[in-house]
């Protein structure tokens, strides 16, 4: 591991990087030297960064998690421990990955090919995942490769996510299925009377925790405007 050089190679934006500390790499993690780790990013120990991977600022990268080769991270994303992000998956700002999470890239995986050769590059298509900014994958949960989670989405522990989660929504269950609508706090939620808001209903929800309203119909979520 060549720390040094991840650390020069590291983003930097205009106004932050005389406030931000330089990034911190525990001894055990194995971060390529063609990394880029930006300012005030954290990665712990046991995690591996490969090559060609980009964290933006600020982020907490777990014990043991792994980045695969080409990943892009944005700012303030924290990674928790053992989360595998493989190769093909871009997040966002703001995002949460839990512990056990698994991000992949491959919709028909195989070893071999049909003619009994150890299967190369060239033997599979990569299918990108996309994590926008603010949404959640809860422990444990296996995001399919070709999927989209929409921003502030919340997926549930132990979720196995197939297809493309809108935003705000709350998916959980194997296959994901979608449970209600979730704040940007990260609250479900309610009616007026104070019940969780149905996924398939139409009308005006808000947040228990701040009040902040949304309105939901055809399957989408709006904040209201001020």
């Amino acid at each position: 591991m060549n720390v040094a050089r991840a650390r020069e190679a590291a983003p930097r934006r205009a106004g932050t990087a005389s406030q931000l500390p330089e990034p911190f790499i525990h001894p055990s993690a194995d971060v390529s030297p063609e990394a880029r780790i930006g300012a005030g990013t954290r990665v712990w120990n046991g995690a591996q960064v490969r090559e060609g991977a980009v964290l933006g600022e600020r982020c907490i990268v777990g014990k043991d998690a792994y980045i695969d080769v080409g990943v892009h991270i944005g700012d303030r994303v924290k990674i928790e421990n053992g989360a595998l992000v493989f190769h093909g998956v871009t997040v966002e700002d703001g995002v949460f990955v839990g512990p056990g999470a698994i991000l992949t890239n491959d919709r028909n995986p195989r070893a071999i090919t049909p003619q009994g050769e150890v299967a190369t590059d060239a033997d599979w298509t990569l299918s990108p995942i996309l994590l926008r900014a603010g949404c959640s994958i809860g422990a444990g949960a296996v995001v399919v490769a070709g999927v989209e989670v929409g921003r502030w989405a919340l997926v549930g522990a132990g979720a196995v996510v197939t297809r493309s989660v809108p935003e705000h929504a709350i998916v959980v269950g194997n296959p994901a299925r979608a449970l209600g609508w979730a704040c940007v706090s990260g609250h479900r939620l309610v009616d007026e009377a104070g019940r969780p808001f149905p996924p398939d209903a139409t009308g005006r929800a808000t947040c228990p925790a701040d009040e902040r309203g949304y309105r939901i119909a055809e399957g989408r979520c709006t904040p209201e405007t001020a």
